[in-house]
């Protein structure tokens, strides 16, 4: 049987098939996505000519030992494809959670300038729904009245934390925010909770990334156990 990091494996590979010649490229965050920028990586060591557009400071130093040409968002303001992961994909809308490795901000100004954004998941991240209420949507806020900005949060529902790196420190985004992890065990809505997320002073961004994924690549178990990709796409409004 295939392990999950053969999973990751097989999704990152078929998202650097579909990179072709002159692209400029959203690159993604995370580990499923990273796997996707080496293998993007081994293509550009054999001819293949893209510009990147790195979503971390991660990403970038990656993408700069593959030797992969990077500029930014400024420079190429239509991207032309994103490949990216993701911490929750739910199965016909393709509607994402994202950014519980903190990128999200860079995430989605690239998701958002880009013609295509490919989501790549193993089987796991695949949900008949978004469940904001059992698991944490990252907001990502302005460390200025952080603790009023988690107040008006509280007040739609959220039940937050502060992230915190693993020695205790709090975590600061390459942007120099803070992120509050927040779940809403009473949201009944993705769509509404967004609206009203959005909606609220000191919140700089967060992780719900609804209506913009326009392909999803899984990787699951075959009937052999070896990995097995499906690419889904956007049903029609």
């Amino acid at each position: 049987m295939a392990t999950m990091d053969e999973l990751k494996q097989a999704a990152a590979e078929a998202a650097a098939g579909l990179v072709e010649d002159g692209m400029v490229l959203g690159l993604g965050s995370g580990s499923t996505a990273m796997a996707a920028v080496t293998a993007i990586g081994r293509r550009v060591a054999q001819g293949l000519r893209v510009i990147g557009i790195p979503t971390s400071n991660n990403t970038a130093a990656l993408a700069r030992t593959l030797a992969i040409p990077l500029s930014t968002l400024d420079e190429h303001q239509g991207i032309d494809l994103a490949i990216d992961g993701a911490d929750e994909v739910e199965r016909g809308t393709l509607d994402v959670i994202k950014g519980r490795g903190g990128a999200l901000l860079e995430e989605k100004l690239v998701a958002a300038a880009s013609r295509r954004f490919a989501i790549v998941v193993d089987q796991s991240k695949m949900v008949d729904r978004l469940s904001p209420g059992r698991e944490p949507i990252p907001v990502e806020v302005v460390p200025f009245g952080r603790k009023n900005t988690a107040h008006r949060l509280a007040a739609i529902g959220a039940k937050w934390t502060l992230r915190q790196k693993a020695g205790g420190q709090t975590f600061v985004t390459d942007g120099g925010h803070y992120i509050l992890d927040c779940s809403f065990p009473r949201c009944e809505s993705a769509r509404k909770l967004q609206e009203q997320i959005d909606g609220l002073v000191g919140v700089v961004e967060h992780g719900l990334f609804l209506a913009m994924a326009t392909e999803v690549i899984v990787a699951s178990q075959g009937p052999s156990g070896a990995p097995e990709i499906q690419i889904l796409k956007k049903m029609p409004a």
